[in-house]
């Protein structure tokens, strides 16, 4: 960055910081962290060190300090980088030191957002890196946008930040949950939507680890409407068998116009016109309606309780988190292609033979491989789920292979089982497996091989494990590349089952109609004929995981129980408005990209480079026109 840059922006932040100009924000915790990054920790706004990195074993103690939040954060994180649609921002969750612990951007940018010091490990504390998303947040303890030129030092004003805090059950800071983009050009109004989304986002990790904190205790959930449960805003109370109160999250204490201290260690019957038995007889596992809640002379709540489980099937929270996989009747199965694969799949799964999964992204590969090993004998069995693409390239092989206590500076104390040992017995899914690092596909090679694994400073041990592997990449062009072994992959395709993107299923009615249920169970929700024609019309290039989000909206937005077409997303109505209408421009494309595609033999890479575009856009229009090989 040029000097003079740095030298007008320090000019500027001077000025403010003694009071000699006004704050340039609407927000008046950028002049005060501009104030305590010159009085309290003496920085210099000039200064362009990249932030400080912790060496990697103490990333992985850091990490493992935090892993029951960075296991609920992981989808939520991938679902906020896709709302964003992905290009041009980095989703990161720190710790309460400020220390980034999980990085998800598009591989493409990896690179960019390195550079402006958004890696693994780096240290954005207030302290150490002046006013930032991240660190500022930490201090204020409340959501903030720090827009380019407000973050104090000149280093760091291309980028813009919204961060929001995460708190745990007590009500202390957890972690921070942040959006940036280095983009040159983000307007307020932009920075405002991503801002909401993180909001919204870091509301719904916190309430995920509420209810994962006290998955062996009662907890009440209610809200002012009569709703199904899972929305953000809803209040969730957590008590045990006598009716105390052991825990209440910062959207309950708000329904009930409550400091905290007036509700733990407080009786349920305190709160509630409402008997501790009436609780205890209307409570089940999976609840769905809501029914009245009268607070004592206050108003009208809608609530409803999940039961603890009994004493002989409680397991305490530092297990690990493998769960049995749901049976292949969870899952969709009308479409008679998709029905045949899973046949197919599970008698050489039976055999011991290896299993790749290949379709676009979102299209269900997760959800395949889960009703698999939910209809194989090893249903009892742990069933594991490793995202190659989603954990930094640095972890892959901790993440893994697990490692020893005292293995290296910063190993945890009881060390690491990894993935593989986790899943011994049962089933390992490598998804994204295209991005896998060359070295770490060497060493799952000899894994294979050998059917043992050896942890990060330890020693053989013997393995019992079913592998799947999954990407929505080309694995055969990768080989050509260099950039995929080709005796692991060999190795990996003991049977290839190609799943069909979701605008060529024959089950959409049936899937649309599957996961409403998943969604709303027991609510009776449905869908009017014409939101159902538009959902049906649609191309969905995100798949089933799109479809999700969407059904997953309607579902918490809906009233009267009837999804009606003006509920449905503008741009999904659009489209089947488009699909009446003759588009010769559209007609002309797909036949251009048709005769390219079969000259070319469908490689992607040839492809893009005669049609002068990049892959990515390739991709988008292959979805747009519904193009599969």
């Amino acid at each position: 960055m040029h000097s003079d840059h740095l030298s007008r922006h320090a000019r500027h932040v001077l000025t403010v910081a003694h009071g000699q100009a006004p704050d340039p924000a609407s927000d008046p915790s950028i002049a005060r962290s501009w104030r305590r990054c010159l009085l309290d920790y003496r920085l210099d706004p000039t200064q362009a060190l990249a932030p400080s990195v912790l060496e990697h074993g103490r990333v992985l103690e850091a990490r493992e300090r935090l892993r029951h939040v960075l296991q609920v954060a992981d989808g939520e994180m991938n679902q906020l980088h896709q709302q964003l649609c992905g290009a041009g921002h980095a989703v990161l969750l720190t710790d309460t030191r400020g220390v980034i612990l999980n990085c998800i951007t598009a591989a493409s940018e990896r690179r960019v957002f390195e550079q402006a010091g958004l890696w693994l490990g780096a240290d954005w504390s207030e302290a150490s890196e002046g006013t930032n998303g991240i660190g500022t947040c930490l201090v204020e303890r409340q959501a903030v946008s720090i827009h380019q030129a407000e973050h104090f030092r000149g280093r760091h004003t291309g980028l813009t930040c919204s961060a929001s805090p995460v708190f745990d059950p007590a009500g202390e800071l957890l972690a921070v949950l942040d959006v940036s983009s280095a983009r040159e050009q983000v307007s307020r109004q932009h920075q405002f939507h991503t801002m909401t989304l993180v909001n919204l986002a870091a509301k719904t990790i916190e309430n995920a680890y509420f209810l994962r904190h006290f998955e062996q205790h009662w907890l009440l959930r209610f809200h002012l409407q009569a709703e199904p449960p899972g929305s953000f805003s809803e209040g969730l109370l957590a008590f045990d068998e006598a009716g105390r109160v052991l825990a209440a999250n910062p959207s309950g204490l708000n329904l009930l116009r409550l400091p905290r201290s007036a509700v733990l260690g407080h009786s349920v019957e305190a709160l509630f016109d409402c008997r501790l038995g009436e609780l205890f007889a209307r409570a089940c596992q999976q609840p769905t309606a809501r029914w009245p809640l009268y607070q004592h002379g206050v108003r009208t709540l809608y609530g409803c309780v999940r039961g603890a489980p009994p004493l002989a099937q409680r397991i305490p929270l530092a297990r690990p988190s493998s769960q049995v996989a749901p049976a292949a009747g969870a899952w969709c199965l009308a479409d008679g292609r998709v029905a045949e694969q899973l046949r197919r799949a599970l008698k050489v799964y039976e055999h011991d033979v290896p299993l790749l999964i290949q379709g676009e992204t979102g299209s269900g590969k997760e959800a395949f491989a889960r009703a698999l090993h939910g209809a194989s004998r090893r249903v009892a069995e742990p069933f594991v789920a490793l995202n190659c693409a989603a954990i930094p390239e640095n972890l892959i092989e901790s993440e893994l292979f697990g490692y020893r206590p005292g293995s290296f500076t910063g190993a945890h104390k009881h060390g690491m089982r990894g993935k593989l040992l986790e899943a011994d017995g049962g089933t390992l899914l490598l998804d994204e497996i295209g991005d896998m690092p060359l070295a770490l596909q060497t060493r799952l090679l000899r894994v294979l091989e050998d059917r043992q694994v050896v942890p990060i400073g330890g020693t053989p041990q013997p393995l019992d494990v079913r592998i799947i592997s999954a990407t929505h990449q080309d694995l055969g062009e990768r080989v050509a590349n260099g950039e995929f072994r080709e005796d692991l992959y060999y190795r990996l395709n003991g049977l290839a089952i190609e799943l069909p993107p979701l605008r060529e299923r024959s089950d959409k009615a049936e899937l649309i109609e599957h996961l409403l249920g998943q969604l709303a169970p027991g609510t009776g929700l449905r869908l009017a004929g014409p939101a159902r024609e538009a959902l049906l019309a649609y191309a969905w290039p995100g798949n089933v995981r799109q479809l999700k989000t969407v059904l997953r909206t309607l579902a918490a937005l809906c009233e009267g129980g009837v999804i009606r077409l003006q509920d449905v997303p503008a741009h999904v109505r659009e489209q089947q408005a488009q699909v009446c209408a003759p588009a010769p421009l559209a007609d002309a494309e797909r036949t251009a990209l048709v005769k390219v595609l079969d000259q070319e033999r469908w490689h992607m890479t040839r492809v893009a480079q005669r049609l002068g575009i990049s892959r990515n856009t390739l991709y988008r229009k292959l979805h747009r026109h519904g193009l599969a090989r």
